[in-house]
């Protein structure tokens, strides 16, 4: 990105209130725009960057942005071309790379979003030391792992949102078939944010009644849920050319869990260190989530077959490392 500082920034109106909780978008494309809004409604952070190689397009952004500011909890907002504005930040959202495209897997984008990262992520490391950073980019997985490793950081602070996404599209899914709210759906899907994914149906329940024991729902009803939900992005793809407002959304609520530290359990891609024998790469699992990033890592009861499938994308991610 350039080498000027410039960077044009709403102020807040008659305050030197130092900031207190500041979020850095990288990457002001669909899904980095769509964060910002989600952010800026919601009201968490006390400071939002928006930085983008195309200055002029996250200054647009950002004027847009101000005009919401008379019906939100202000937010002091700011742009700019260069990752020095991460600087102070608590969490660096990763949203920039190339998006996929009708017709094009998550893993097709790698050769091009790694040579991307490979020149960013030491820039917003240097910026922001202190911060966590948050990978969306796809292929999430090893984009993760390769912002762990040129960052330097320790993996309780570099994570990407995985599975979070599928996980909330398997509830949704579920929730139709069984007319109970998806909050109340312990379902999730592990491993690769890809199509290695897995459902774990081994454990999945309503207040501990399984899945499958509901009346008239049955594991080929279960099935074709997940199906529903490893598909969901390429259909939306195919309609629309792009998805951002259930990732926006997503990413907004990791966002206020970590503001809050309030240690809920998310599906995280994290580096995983003997996970079912399982090491050096990035997947899936349930993480504890707080201020200073991942707190823990559950290793959650999988059947055989589950655990083969975590393995499977464990051999599939890696291979592309």
């Amino acid at each position: 990105m350039g080498n000027t500082k410039k960077h044009i920034q709403s102020e807040r109106p008659g305050s030197s209130i130092q900031c207190a909780f500041k979020v850095s978008i990288i990457g002001c494309g669909n899904v980095g725009a769509t964060t910002a809004y989600a952010l800026l409604l919601d009201g968490t952070p006390t400071d939002l960057a928006l930085i983008d190689l195309n200055k002029e397009k996250a200054e647009g952004i950002l004027l847009d942005l101000e005009h919401s500011l008379p019906f939100t909890s202000f937010t002091k907002l700011t742009a700019s071309d260069n990752y020095d504005e991460c600087t102070g930040s608590s969490i660096v959202i990763i949203t920039a790379g190339k998006r996929q495209v009708e017709g094009q897997t998550r893993l097709q984008l790698l050769a091009d979003n790694k040579k991307i990262f490979r020149d960013m992520i030491p820039k917003i490391a240097a910026a922001a030391p202190n911060a966590i950073l948050l990978v969306i980019t796809n292929p999430v997985d090893v984009l993760t792992y390769e912002a762990l490793k040129a960052s330097k950081f320790s993996s309780q602070k570099v994570f990407g949102t995985g599975t979070m996404l599928d996980t909330a599209r398997l509830q949704f899914h579920l929730s139709e078939k069984l007319k109970i709210h998806p909050r109340s759906i312990d379902a999730y899907i592990l491993g690769e944010h890809g199509d290695s994914s897995f459902p774990v149906w081994s454990s999945a329940n309503v207040m501990g009644k399984p899945i499958c024991g509901f009346t008239g729902f049955s594991q080929d009803t279960a099935n074709q849920c997940y199906k529903d939900t490893r598909d969901a992005a390429y259909r939306i793809i195919h309609d629309v050319g792009f998805t951002c407002y259930s990732i926006a959304t997503a990413t907004c609520e990791l966002v206020k869990n970590i503001f809050a530290d309030t240690h809920q359990v998310f599906p995280l891609s994290t580096l995983l260190q003997n996970y079912y024998g399982i090491n050096d790469v990035c997947l899936s699992v349930p993480c504890v989530i707080g201020r200073n990033g991942i707190v823990q890592t559950l290793q959650i009861p999988l059947s055989d077959d589950e655990k083969k499938k975590l393995a499977a994308s464990a051999n599939l991610i890696k291979s592309l490392l």
